[in-house]
C-alpha cells in the first residue's frame, strides 16, 4: 500500500508517511486505494488485535512493518474497550469505552500504536527523532506516555496554557527526560499551526527530523478504526444489523477514524458528529462555507478546536460539503447543555461521563423520531470522567472515582516551559529545554 498526499504528488511507503507525519508539500497522507471487507473476512476474529490484524494488512502490505504488525496490535490493544449498557427515559443505548488505557482517553489507541511502529522502524542517523504534538487535553499525554523512555525518539508536546485542566495538565507535564512540555500562551490552533510550521521549515525539520503523533499522522488514524470495526462487527455478528454511532470530535480524527470503517465495507450505518460550541464542522455542513475561526474555551476541552486538520482528508477521500451532507451530520453542544446531560445521565441510569462523552449522549437523547427510528446506537465514550473532576463532581453531587492509571500520573512530578507562539521560541525550546528563556 502507498499513501498520496491530500494535495497531490508522488506516492510513498507506510514507513514515510509515518516518518514524516505530514507531506512535504504541506498535505496530510491518506492511502492511495481503500480496500473492501466483508462481515465475511472477520468470522472468527473475536479480539480487537484479531480484527485489527485482518482490517489493517492491506494498510500494511509491502511495509517493513507487516511481519510485526501482529506483535504492534497485542501492544496496543493491552486493555479493554467495552460495550457497556446505557438505559434512560429516552431508550437504549451502548456506550463505547474508549479511556481504559494508560491516561484514560481515546487517543491511548493511537498513540500506543504509533509509538509501537516508529520504535520498530530504523530512525537512521545520529540525532533523536522528533515528534511533535500540539494537544487540547488528551492527545499530548497519551502521546507522551507512549513515547516515553523510548530510545532514539524525544517527544515536545505543545499545549494551550491554562486552556486544559489540572489533571489534563499534570499528564501532559509529568514524564521523562525525552519529553519536552511547552506552555503555549494561546490557543490550541495556535499550537497546531506552530507545529504544521515547524514541520514546513526545512532547516528546522532536518535539524531535529520531526515527526507529529497528532491525528495528522497516518498512523493515529489506522488503528482508531480498528475499534469502529470490533464494535460494529460485534454488534452484527449479535444481532444481524448495522450499529450506528455518535462521536464526538474536536479535530475530526475520531469521527474520521469511524468513515474509513464504514468505507472499508464495516457494517456501520449512521455516523453522527457531536461538537461543543466550537461550531466549524457544524456551520460547514450546513453552509458549505469552510470558515476556521479561532477556538471557544469549553468544558469540552479536548474538542476546542476552531480549524479541524483533518477536514482536509475528509475532503480528499469523500468530497466537499454537498457529498458529505449526505453521509453525515454534526450537532454543536454548548457548556449549559453538556452541564446538564451528566447530571442527568448520572441521574437517570448512575452512570458518570466526562463532558465530551456528554456531548454525544446530549446530541442522541435529542434525536427526533425518524432519526432514531430503526438505529442500533452506540454512543462514544471517550475520557475518563475523574479527569475532569472539577467540572462533574458539583454537577452529580459525588466524587469521581480515580481509575488506577491515573492515580499514578497524579503522583508523578510535574515540569514545563512556557513559551510564546512563535517559531523562534519554538525553535530556542528544542534547542535549549527547559533552560530556553
Amino acid at each position: 500500500m502507498k499513501y498520496v498526499s491530500t494535495r497531490g504528488g508522488d506516492a510513498v511507503s507506510l514507513e514515510q508517511a509515518l516518518l514524516s507525519g505530514i507531506a512535504a508539500d504541506g498535505g496530510l497522507y491518506v492511502p492511495q486505494e481503500m480496500p473492501l471487507f466483508s462481515s465475511h473476512n472477520f468470522s472468527g476474529a473475536a479480539t480487537l488485535a484479531d480484527v485489527g490484524r485482518i482490517f489493517l494488512a492491506p494498510f500494511f502490505a509491502g511495509s517493513s512493518l507487516a511481519p510485526e504488525l501482529q506483535e504492534i496490535l497485542a501492544e496496543t490493544f493491552d486493555f479493554p474497550i467495552p460495550i457497556t449498557p446505557l438505559a434512560t427515559p429516552a431508550g437504549e443505548a451502548g456506550l463505547l469505552e474508549l479511556f481504559h488505557g494508560p491516561t484514560a482517553a481515546f487517543k491511548d489507541v493511537g498513540a500506543g500504536f504509533l509509538a509501537a511502529c516508529m520504535s520498530r522502524l530504523d530512525a537512521g542517523g545520529d540525532k533523536p527523532l522528533t515528534i511533535l504534538v500540539a494537544t487540547s487535553g488528551d492527545t499530548g499525554g497519551a502521546v507522551a506516555a507512549a513515547f516515553n523512555e523510548r530510545p532514539g525518539i524525544r517527544v515536545a508536546v505543545l499545549y494551550p496554557d491554562g486552556r486544559v485542566s489540572a489533571r489534563q495538565a499534570q499528564q501532559l507535564t509529568c514524564w521523562s527526560e525525552n519529553v519536552l512540555s511547552l506552555a503555549v500562551q494561546g490557543t490550541f490552533d495556535d499550537c497546531q499551526a506552530l507545529v504544521k510550521e515547524a514541520m514546513a521549515d526545512r532547516d528546522l525539520s532536518e535539524a531535529h527530523r520531526f515527526s507529529s503523533a497528532n491525528s495528522i499522522n497516518i498512523g493515529r488514524l489506522l488503528p482508531q478504526a480498528i475499534y469502529y470495526a470490533h464494535a460494529s462487527l460485534q454488534h452484527w455478528f449479535e444481532s444481524g444489523r448495522k450499529a450506528s454511532f455518535v462521536v464526538p470530535t474536536g479535530n475530526l480524527g475520531n469521527a474520521l477514524a469511524a468513515f474509513i470503517a464504514r468505507l472499508a465495507g464495516l457494517p456501520i450505518d449512521d455516523i453522527v458528529i457531536a461538537t461543543n460550541a466550537n461550531r466549524t464542522i457544524v456551520d460547514y455542513l450546513e453552509t458549505a462555507d469552510w470558515l476556521p475561526r479561532e477556538s471557544i474555551q469549553t468544558h469540552a476541552s479536548a474538542m476546542d478546536v476552531g480549524n479541524p486538520s483533518n477536514m482536509e482528508r475528509v475532503r480528499a477521500l469523500f468530497g466537499d460539503a454537498e457529498i458529505l451532507q449526505e453521509l453525515t451530520r454534526a450537532v454543536a453542544v454548548n457548556d449549559a447543555a453538556i452541564e446538564e446531560e451528566i447530571r442527568r445521565t448520572y441521574a437517570d441510569s448512575g452512570v458518570i461521563v466526562c463532558p465530551h462523552t456528554a456531548t454525544a449522549i446530549h446530541v442522541w437523547r435529542h434525536m427526533n423520531e425518524d432519526q432514531r427510528k430503526g438505529k442500533d446506537w452506540i454512543l462514544v465514550a471517550t475520557a475518563h470522567p475523574a479527569k475532569f473532576e472539577t467540572i462533574v463532581e458539583p454537577l452529580i453531587g459525588t466524587k469521581v472515582p480515580l481509575p488506577p492509571e491515573l492515580a499514578r500520573i497524579l503522583a508523578l512530578p510535574s515540569r514545563f516551559q512556557r513559551m510564546q507562539p512563535e517559531l523562534s521560541a519554538l525553535s530556542d525550546c528544542l534547542r535549549n529545554g527547559y533552560n530556553a528563556a
